[in-house]
């Protein structure tokens, strides 16, 4: 039932018309793929037939049919008024006066400090973009892969050039990784097409991967960090199960894809198969940009290695790449709490699946700045080189509202990778033998 108490629950959007009120009831109801609502800022949409179009992909947006996505909508959308032009045709109506802005018994104190923080965040300017910062960055990455050819021309491709030549290319390909990041997360230029575009540009002509695909599996991570069936990092194409909950749950219905009670063994070896599917999933724009990469690479290396010598050289590069990447970008969510959805604040929901690394020159340089990945959730849009400067005030948040805030060195976040899946392994094979 309605707002108003005549209005019958069959009764669709068309039928009550745009001024429409309904309860959180009727709003979960339509959780459905092909019928699908969300409420953001207590304003009901039917964005159903939308989710096709969304340029964030439709599981992002499914993630959150029948909820509040309030939240996830200021986090990923720098410019809100573009955005909101979209939203108005897609309006059936608003709350009812009687319920509550939040769903789900979510606190309401969270909620609103969480906002308050943010505005505190903008008014100090942490949302601005330092342009030199990410010129800086561009060039060393380019520097790099200058000085790979450097060695080859002047010096040949002996063995220790070779080494070198790898090094500086897997260094390259590292850290062209966490600058297209910057640029897929729009936070870098005030206009978003600007970043889509040097998006591509990045991931696909300096990396030869797939922006687009990039995109709608990366935002359904930061929407659902860790919640099973929803966050595609935590489904490990059943490679690895993680956590407490999904271990226990394989083993009860003897699921044995793998030997999961060894997976802290193997996960070295998984590291490259993980990293090559973001490589291998494209379209065609995203193939052409496919296509001057390995243009450009090949047309620079296979006078001094050949055709198969340079396929090689790439595949090392590739695997020494994919151990950079998924140890950085592992260690703040592996180790964390994986679950099944529980409909917590968003402050609550990325503190529970995310941790820091502590802060070094070194730290920053490696991960990509992904060391503050707590602030990176919380503000996807905020330019990187601000995550320090934001880091002691939602610090202060998470202490006022008891939620954990864990800061951790690098090497023990690595090590609590090995351990926590040594210990999910353990819960499969417990499960799998006696339960």
């Amino acid at each position: 039932m309605g707002g108003g108490g005549h209005q019958t629950d069959q009764l669709s959007a068309g039928d009550r018309g745009p001024y429409a009120v309904y309860t959180w009831e009727e709003v979960q109801k339509h959780s459905r793929r092909g019928d699908q609502w969300v409420v953001v800022e207590r304003k009901v949409y039917n964005v159903s037939e939308w989710v096709k179009r969304h340029p964030g992909g439709r599981r992002v947006i499914g993630h959150y049919a029948g909820e509040d996505a309030t939240e996830a909508f200021t986090a990923f959308h720098p410019d809100q008024r573009l955005v909101r032009k979209f939203l108005k045709p897609l309006l059936v109506g608003e709350l009812a006066p009687s319920e509550s802005s939040e769903d789900h018994k979510k606190n309401a104190a969270i909620v609103e400090d969480f906002r308050a923080l943010k505005e505190q965040l903008e008014a100090k300017g942490l949302f601005r973009t330092n342009p030199l910062f990410f010129v800086l960055h561009l060039g060393h990455v380019l520097l790099l892969e200058a000085l790979s050819l450097a060695l080859l021309w002047n010096w040949g491709s002996g063995w220790i050039n070779t080494i070198l030549c790898i090094l500086l290319l897997a260094t390259a390909q590292s850290q062209a990784g966490w600058l297209q990041h910057d640029f897929g997360h729009l936070s870098v230029f005030k206009s978003s097409r600007w970043d889509h575009l040097v998006h591509k540009f990045v991931i696909g002509h300096l990396k030869g991967a797939s922006a687009n695909w990039w995109n709608h599996r990366h935002f359904q991570h930061h929407a659902k960090p860790n919640v099973i069936s929803k966050d595609p990092d935590v489904n490990m194409l059943k490679l690895l199960v993680l956590g407490n909950v999904e271990p226990v749950e394989y083993g009860i219905k003897k699921l044995k894809h793998m030997p999961y009670n060894h997976q802290h063994k193997y996960f070295f070896l998984s590291m490259l198969f993980i990293t090559i599917t973001l490589l291998i999933h494209t379209n065609a724009l995203d193939f052409a940009w496919y296509l001057t990469y390995y243009a450009r690479y090949f047309s620079c290396y296979v006078p001094y290695y050949g055709f198969l010598g340079s396929i090689v050289l790439l595949t090392i590069v590739r695997f020494l790449e994919s151990h950079w990447f998924v140890w950085v970008t592992q260690m703040n969510h592996i180790p964390m709490e994986i679950d099944h959805e529980q409909h917590d604040e968003w402050l609550t929901m990325q503190l529970k699946a995310t941790c820091n690394v502590e802060q070094s020159f070194f730290n920053d340089w490696f991960s990509g700045h992904l060391n503050f990945q707590i602030e990176h959730h919380l503000f996807p849009t905020m330019p990187r080189h601000n995550y320090v400067h934001a880091a002691p005030m939602v610090r202060e948040l998470c202490e006022k509202h008891g939620v954990q805030y864990q800061v951790k060195g690098l090497w023990e976040a690595w090590c609590d990778i090995v351990r926590s899946l040594r210990t999910s392994g353990k819960l499969w094979l417990d499960a799998y033998l006696h339960k």
